[in-house]
């Protein structure tokens, strides 16, 4: 069995890597500091998994994590817009800082590829759809900077020494496990937890603007053909869905699932979001081999499911 490592495995997104790596066999170390993660996302998983609480600035720890491990899957972040425009420095820290001190011990501990989560959030607002690898990124926010700065150090890693690394760029991706009481929470949780509570969710701006919402299932077929993948090293792919829905459509599709009628509040649009997200998959799908298998509406209706049974979400909340 191949030995991997999941930074941020206690998250949402890098949990479910971890959970499908088990499946597939093989064993799992997870390197995680609980600031956004959850030790019970570790302890639901089953198998072969080893759990090392340390922070990635913790070369020391680092260093430990990556040792005999075939493959890095690098998911640890603060994933919020809104919360690296209230900390940059810890947006900075968390997405550089960490990266860079990674791809050093991985590099010096021989692992054979690096596979990375980027962010749309790189391209910035630009007007250009579908967002596609070879535009120019102009982020609108520092998560964004950082996470485009991060990508830089893997591509240079790769360039300088031969260390393989490929970035993803993720796009909204949502489903079980991402928390919905957080007060930087995904709309897609916060819209459900509102309705099932019976409040009128809140809309920031005039809910025209679009997103590319991707199941995390998704996601993890992404990482994991990106791990494999013969000519991807060095490089940086979009793994979204490949289709766009207003947050007004979104929401209409929730309520509908939900059966609920409740109009939404709108409120001012927040600092640092964009107005338009549609990823170009056809690097992806050409290199990878990364095919999106489930639907934006699959996808909301295992995730409604799911967070039915969360304690202070579900309907007896």
């Amino acid at each position: 069995m191949a030995l991997h490592l999941v930074t941020g495995g206690a998250g949402f997104i890098g949990s479910h890597i971890a959970e499908e790596l088990l499946r597939r066999g093989d064993k799992v170390r997870i390197i995680d500091n609980l600031s956004t993660g959850k030790r019970e996302n570790v302890e639901a998983l089953h198998g072969p998994v080893e759990f090392i609480e340390a922070d990635l600035c913790d070369e020391r720890a680092v260093r430990k994590a990556v040792a005999g491990c075939e493959f890095v899957f690098h998911e640890a972040a603060i994933p919020s817009v809104p919360r690296s425009i209230e900390d940059p420095l810890g947006s900075n820290r968390a997405s550089v800082d960490g990266t860079l001190k990674l791809l050093i011990a991985a590099r010096d501990a021989k692992v054979r590829r690096l596979v990375y989560a980027s962010s749309s959030s790189v391209y910035g607002d630009t007007p250009t759809l579908p967002k596609h690898e070879s535009m120019p990124t102009v982020p609108i926010s520092p998560y964004g900077v950082a996470k485009l700065t991060a990508e830089h150090y893997c591509r240079v890693f790769t360039i300088c020494y031969g260390f393989e690394t490929v970035s993803l760029r993720y796009f909204n991706v949502f489903g079980p496990r991402q928390d919905p009481k957080s007060m930087y929470a995904g709309v897609i949780p916060v819209f459900v937890r509102e309705l099932l509570a019976g409040r009128a969710p809140t809309i920031f701006g005039d809910g025209a603007q679009t997103r590319d919402f991707t199941y995390v299932a998704n996601v993890v077929q992404a990482n994991l053909k990106a791990a494999a993948a013969p000519k991807a090293a060095g490089g940086v792919f979009n793994a979204g869905a490949g289709g766009q829905v207003s947050v007004n459509e979104l929401y209409l599709l929730i309520a509908r699932i939900l059966g609920v009628t409740s109009p939404a509040v709108l409120a001012p649009e927040r600092s640092g979001d964009i107005r338009h997200s549609y990823a170009d998959i056809s690097a992806a799908r050409d290199v990878l081999g990364y095919r999106p298998d489930l639907s934006v509406e699959d996808g909301l209706r295992r995730t409604i499911e799911w967070l039915k049974t969360v304690p202070g979400i579900g309907p007896r909340a």
